[in-house]
């Protein structure tokens, strides 16, 4: 979830609760506590109808473009895209961003214009939050924190956060879900299939079909407040060792499906903390942070927290920063993790039968042993590896630049599709959406360090062997699947 935006509204449903006065009936956004089948039929149409008539007429165009030889001009239509999936918000929009972070799942023009959603809808009211409460916690929910503040702190695209205090004194952090999320991704979902379908037709070079598996089970785990919790449990195991990453403590007591509470984490937005920082160290510092905050668990338990948007996290003064965010986590086997390193080092070797094995871990399948596929994978691979392949200090985009990653783009798209095309597997979804997300991050820090040394001494030692028995007793500790998909 992004705290730095805003929630959105949805249509009401009216119902008789024994619990509700006449005016909460006057205002009722719905919850889904009143689940049974029409209902559910009910939301979802009225979704289709909502994604329907904003994106529809987009895809025709697309389409007629593809079928009847229409012009299309790529940079009006994909702005146009962009502002239709921003008005709709809800998880279609958040599978846009991701989408949009992977290299030649869509044309570049599509891709820039869907990096720039940001969730931006005004948050819900106090009618919606005293009733979720209620519905959650029971009738005296109020009751059960020192205190509880009624206008939102943050909101996004799932769901809003309001600041608490619990009765020992501690500040919290208490999200709520918006109504109707569970029946928006149903709907969602099958959108995005038949989105993905038609734009197989039109340009068939990356199949997109394990993308969307990946996708749809990461949206719907996002919906699950308590597997959250278990998330933010299992991040304070594995970063237990870390001074500089702080991780707030969940409260599972006051946690349900639809209700995330959580300690409060004081700091600055990364902007600002940048902007008022001249000292290159200070700001080097913040990087190292969150370079280990995301790779530590990779490196040592196999896990990735896939969205390292800018409001997810914060910095204090120290340079350290808190972790705020917790829905889109991602398990990996432990082979995975050793292609991640066993690419790396055949980059550096020039080692193509390391490098087919890498691939082949990933989910590439035969595709990577075809030697032509090989070298256009290789490309790409140079392109993302290159700062920790070269022994020195330098920012994470010296000597490359956006002109040039666009030319690589365009480089691999136009090999692959000569050689037939690739299918990526679906773990390389969320890995590449951390890369992308905290090259960013690195960027807007300005930070200038050798990322190769940084890099080297982290996976110095790595032993799959190991990592997945780490992994396995952190999952069992908190009461996570152990099951890898």
């Amino acid at each position: 979830m992004d705290f730095s935006g805003r929630a959105r509204h949805v249509m009401p449903v009216k119902r008789k609760r024994h619990d509700m006065s006449d005016t909460d009936l006057q205002d009722d956004f719905g919850d889904e506590t009143y689940d049974d089948s029409r209902s559910r039929l009910t939301r979802r149409v009225r979704r289709y109808a909502q994604v329907g008539g904003q994106v529809g007429g987009l895809a025709a165009q697309l389409a007629g473009a593809r079928v009847f030889g229409r012009k299309l001009d790529p940079k009006q239509h994909s702005g146009e895209l962009r502002q239709a999936l921003g008005g709709l918000k809800g998880p279609l929009m958040k599978a846009a961003q991701i989408l949009a972070t992977i290299p030649e799942a869509l044309p570049e023009d599509y891709a820039r214009e869907l990096r720039e959603l940001q969730h931006n809808a005004p948050p819900m009211g106090w009618a919606f939050v005293r009733r979720r409460m209620r519905t959650e916690l029971g009738a005296g929910w109020e009751r059960k924190f020192a205190r509880f503040d009624r206008e939102a702190a943050a909101a996004a695209s799932l769901g809003q956060v309001h600041r608490g205090e619990s009765h020992d004194g501690r500040e919290l952090a208490i999200k709520l879900q918006y109504p109707d999320m569970a029946s928006n991704v149903e709907a969602d979902v099958e959108q995005l299939r038949w989105a993905f379908r038609v734009y197989r037709q039109y340009d068939a070079t990356i199949d997109t079909s394990d993308i969307y598996k990946e996708l749809v089970a990461r949206l719907k785990e996002e919906l699950d407040y308590e597997r959250e919790g278990r998330h933010i449990a299992l991040y304070r195991i594995m970063l237990a060792e870390e001074p500089q990453v702080a991780v707030p403590e969940p409260l599972l007591e006051l946690t349900t499906p639809r209700l995330l509470t959580m300690t409060w984490l004081e700091g600055r937005r990364l902007l600002d903390f940048a902007e008022a920082t001249p000292d290159q160290d200070l700001r080097n510092r913040a990087a190292l942070s969150m370079f280990r905050a995301w790779y530590v668990p990779l490196y040592y338990y196999g896990v990735i927290h896939g969205d390292p948007h800018l409001g997810n996290y914060t910095v204090n003064p120290d340079a350290s920063v808190n972790l705020l965010d917790f829905g889109c986590i991602r398990v990996f086997r432990p082979a995975f993790i050793k292609g991640v390193i066993d690419l790396y080092h055949a980059l550096q070797t020039e080692d193509d039968e390391l490098a087919v094995e890498a691939y082949t871990a990933w989910g590439f399948g035969e595709t990577a042993k075809r030697k032509e596929v090989l070298e256009v994978l290789n490309i790409w691979a140079r392109f993302i590896y290159r700062p920790l392949l070269e022994d020195r200090v330098q920012s994470i985009h010296e000597g490359s630049s956006g002109a040039e990653g666009a030319r690589t783009i365009s480089r691999v798209h136009k090999e692959l599709r000569k050689y037939g095309g690739v299918r990526p597997p679906r773990e390389f979804v969320l890995m590449d959406r951390a890369a992308v997300g905290l090259g960013s991050v690195f960027i807007h820090l300005k930070a200038e360090i050798n990322w190769h040394r940084v890099f080297n001494e982290m996976i110095e030692g790595f032993d799959a062997k190991a990592l997945g028995e780490r992994q396995k007793r952190a999952l069992k500790q908190v009461g996570l699947p152990e099951e890898i998909p």
